[in-house]
C-alpha cells in the first residue's frame, strides 16, 4: 500500500459467540464458589441495603441486557462485563481503591480460597515439634500471592509498535503464508509464560475488537508445539484504531497446570496499547500474529525474556502509519 491509497474502512465487530458464556469460559471450582457467593451477596445487599442498591442503579450507564445475573454494582460485572454494555463511572465504583493493589481482581477468589488455609496449615506446623516443616505451606503461599500480581507498567509510546501481550519468553517466530483474519502474509510469536511469570495479558497496540472466539480443548503440556492446535485457547481479533487499519490477533492458550482462561473484552470495545484485558491462571503460551506487509520488523528472537505491555515485540514502518 502507497501514501496515496486510502486505509481500509472499520470492520464491523462480531458478536460474541455462546459459548462464550462469560469472562473465563472455562469454569472452576473457584469461579463456582464465586458465582455462589455473588448470589448470597446480591440478596443482602436487596434486603439490608436498598438505599445502596438504588443509588447504584441510578449510577449505572448503558443497560444489563445479556447478564446472566442482576448486576447491582460493579462487583457483579467480574464475571460477565464481556454479555452485557453496562458499566460505572471510576469515580462512582466503591470498589476502585481494590484495582490499586498490586494483585489482579481476577485472582482474589483463588488466593482466598487456597491462602487463608496454606496460611492455617503453617501456623499449625509451627507450634509442633516439626516447626521446620511450616516452611513448606508458606513457600507454596509467598508463590500463590506471587503469581496473582500485577505490576504497573511503563508502555512505550510512538508510531507502529507492537508491545508483548505476555510475559514470559519467546520460544516460536513463524512466518505464515497466509491468515484468513490478517488477510495475508503474517508473522507469529509465541511466548512461554512459566509458573513464576506474571499471567497478566495485555493488548498490543491501540485497536478494537472485532472478534472473539473460545475453544475448548486439551491441556498439553504449552511446551509442546501441538498445544498451540489442540489446547484449550481464547482467540482475540484485534483491528488498529487509526489507518492503515492493520489487523492483529492474540491467542491465549491453557497449559498442562493453567486450565483457566480469562478475557474480559466486549466486541467493538476500543483498546489502548498495553491494557490489561485478561489473564491465563497458572502457567501457559500466549500468541502473537501480526501482519507481514513488508514493512514489520521483527525486534525480539528466539529465548528473548518479554514483559507484557512493556517490550516491544515488533514494529512497523513510516510508509504504512502514514496513509490517511
Amino acid at each position: 500500500m502507497t501514501m496515496t491509497e486510502t486505509a481500509p474502512a472499520r470492520a464491523e465487530p462480531l458478536p460474541l459467540p455462546e459459548n462464550f458464556t462469560s469472562v473465563q469460559p472455562g469454569g472452576g471450582v473457584c469461579y463456582r464458589i464465586e458465582l455462589a457467593w455473588g448470589r448470597w451477596r446480591r440478596w443482602w445487599l436487596k434486603r439490608f441495603r436498598p438505599g445502596y442498591v438504588r443509588r447504584m442503579a441510578a449510577l449505572r450507564r448503558g443497560e444489563a441486557d445479556g447478564a446472566p445475573h442482576e448486576i447491582l454494582d460493579p462487583r457483579d460485572l467480574k464475571y460477565c462485563r464481556n454479555r452485557c454494555r453496562c458499566d460505572w463511572d471510576p469515580a462512582d465504583d466503591p470498589f476502585r481503591r481494590r484495582r490499586r493493589l498490586w494483585f489482579t481482581h481476577w485472582g482474589m477468589a483463588e488466593m482466598q480460597l487456597m491462602g487463608w488455609p496454606l496460611l492455617a496449615i503453617a501456623v499449625a506446623l509451627a507450634v509442633t515439634p516439626a516447626r521446620y516443616l511450616a516452611a513448606v505451606p508458606l513457600i507454596v503461599l509467598c508463590w500463590l500471592v506471587s503469581f496473582f500480581r500485577d505490576p504497573p507498567r511503563r508502555i512505550p509510546t510512538g508510531p507502529g509498535l507492537m508491545v508483548a501481550p505476555a510475559d514470559g519468553k519467546v520460544v516460536d517466530i513463524t512466518r505464515l503464508e497466509h491468515d484468513e483474519f490478517i488477510g495475508g502474509p503474517a508473522v507469529r510469536i509465541g511466548i512461554f509464560l512459566s509458573i513464576f511469570n506474571v499471567h497478566i495479558n495485555r493488548t498490543p497496540a491501540e485497536s478494537r475488537a472485532i472478534e472473539l472466539r473460545y475453544s475448548p480443548g486439551e491441556f498439553l503440556n504449552a511446551l509442546n508445539p501441538q498445544s498451540a492446535e489442540r489446547n484449550e485457547n481464547t482467540w482475540i481479533g484485534l483491528e488498529e484504531e487509526s489507518p492503515p487499519r492493520r489487523r492483529m490477533i492474540v491467542r491465549q492458550i491453557s497449559g498442562a497446570i493453567a486450565r483457566r482462561i480469562v478475557c474480559d473484552l466486549r466486541p467493538g470495545e476500543v483498546l489502548t496499547r498495553g491494557q490489561r484485558f485478561g489473564m491465563i491462571k497458572l502457567g501457559s503460551r500466549t500468541e502473537l500474529i501480526l501482519a507481514d506487509d513488508g514493512d514489520l520488523t521483527v525486534e525480539v528472537q528466539l529465548g528473548r525474556r518479554v514483559r507484557a505491555g512493556k517490550t516491544v515485540m515488533a514494529r512497523y514502518g513510516e510508509t504504512m502509519n502514514n496513509v490517511q
